[in-house]
């Protein structure tokens, strides 16, 4: 007997994954399936009386198999492949809303389609378009009008506001990105989201819970490479927040464009720990010789912290960190092959079925 799968969404129940043979099925309500094609769904929709687009169902003759879950957006989807998300982290000022600016127009450019979310409550203008918006479920002036906050203790209350709406908000809004959409997500500048606060961490937890591969991206200003204090402090940062986090990291150095001489960052960019206790040493008191010994040492034991330079005029600098990112999160492992069926240097079509290719030796 031939099988085929049928996929049947109702309001209220769970996913169920097995196939359906051509004979009809009944649960509740009759419905006669076709051999091979797609089943009724507006008949099995009218049947239930209820909305198409909830859990999923598919029948074995008269079995049902497999409940999962159907609370969450992966159980409502249909599709096995993952969702992509950049999460764009960094100290106020690094550059994060230029970079998926520029991001967005590079991917446009390439033909690649992309879907910016604005996570910071207190933005007001964006160059690129927002599929996503915070501030459609609160805005830090509100909260700093009602509440009476500061603009960073404002934050905090709209970010935690956010996290306690994730199951019902952002659940809803993210329903509409199906297997294979990429999203990033452009977050505000207070550096306590990334280092302590567990407001992302609840975040990132809930969107691998959904079934995206998340990678975090965390922006530095190419100025903290001037100094190599900074430069620690930055790195120190960054180490926070991969710690904070725990998903695929990677540390980008941005305006570079601004620099007067790139050279001199070149050092930054995968640090040898010799190196920075060198000039530790010499630009702090000998007190601080041993401190500055563990933390250099930190830096190069684990090799955790490397960062990769960009130019946001270049885009072959914007490819290079973003293909640093898709190596990251696996993007594009499952695409299938694309192959053209036809080379344009062998004729046209009638010419290519009649190509002769010749004898060929058996030696």
């Amino acid at each position: 007997m031939r099988l085929a799968s049928y996929l049947i969404e109702v309001s209220g129940g769970g996913r169920y994954s097995r196939e359906s043979s051509e004979a009809p099925v009944e649960l509740g309500f009759k419905v006669e399936f076709g051999s091979l094609g797609e089943p009724p769904r507006s008949k099995l929709v009218k049947a239930c009386g209820v909305h198409p687009h909830h859990a999923c169902f598919v029948l074995w003759e008269s079995e049902i198999w497999d409940v999962v879950d159907s609370s969450t957006p992966s159980a409502r989807r249909a599709g096995n492949m993952p969702r992509y998300a950049q999460l764009i982290i960094g100290p106020a000022g690094s550059g994060k809303s230029t970079y998926c600016n520029n991001l967005y127009q590079h991917c446009q450019s390439i033909g690649r389609v992309i879907h910016i979310v604005n996570l910071d409550p207190a933005a007001e203008h964006f160059e690129y378009p927002v599929s996503l918006d915070i501030r459609e479920l609160i805005s830090l002036e509100d909260v700093m009008d009602e509440l009476k906050l500061g603009p960073n203790g404002g934050l905090v209350y709209c970010m935690e506001y956010l996290q306690d709406n994730l199951d019902d908000w952002l659940s809803e809004q993210l329903e509409d990105y199906i297997d294979d959409d990429y999203l990033v997500f452009d977050c505000p500048g207070q550096i306590e989201l990334y280092s302590h606060i567990p407001v992302l961490r609840a975040f990132v937890d809930h969107l691998k819970k959904w079934d995206f591969a998340v990678c975090a991206v965390y922006m530095l200003d190419s100025q903290f490479a001037s100094d190599v204090t900074k430069y620690i402090s930055g790195c120190m940062a960054s180490l926070s927040a991969m710690v904070q986090l725990e998903i695929p990291h990677v540390n980008v150095l941005t305006k570079m464009d601004l620099l007067p001489s790139k050279s001199k960052v070149d050092k930054f960019l995968d640090p040898d720990a010799r190196l920075l206790l060198g000039d530790l040493n010499e630009q702090m008191a000998p007190r601080f010789r041993k401190l500055n010994k563990a933390l250099a040492e930190l830096v190069d034991d684990y090799s955790m912290v490397s960062f990769l330079p960009l130019d946001i005029r270049d885009e072959e600098s914007i490819q290079f960190v973003l293909s640093h990112i898709d190596n990251a999160i696996q993007f594009g492992e499952d695409a299938e092959v694309k192959v053209k069926d036809y080379d344009a240097d062998m004729g046209d079509a009638e010419d290519a079925e009649n190509f002769d290719v010749g004898n060929i030796d058996d030696d």
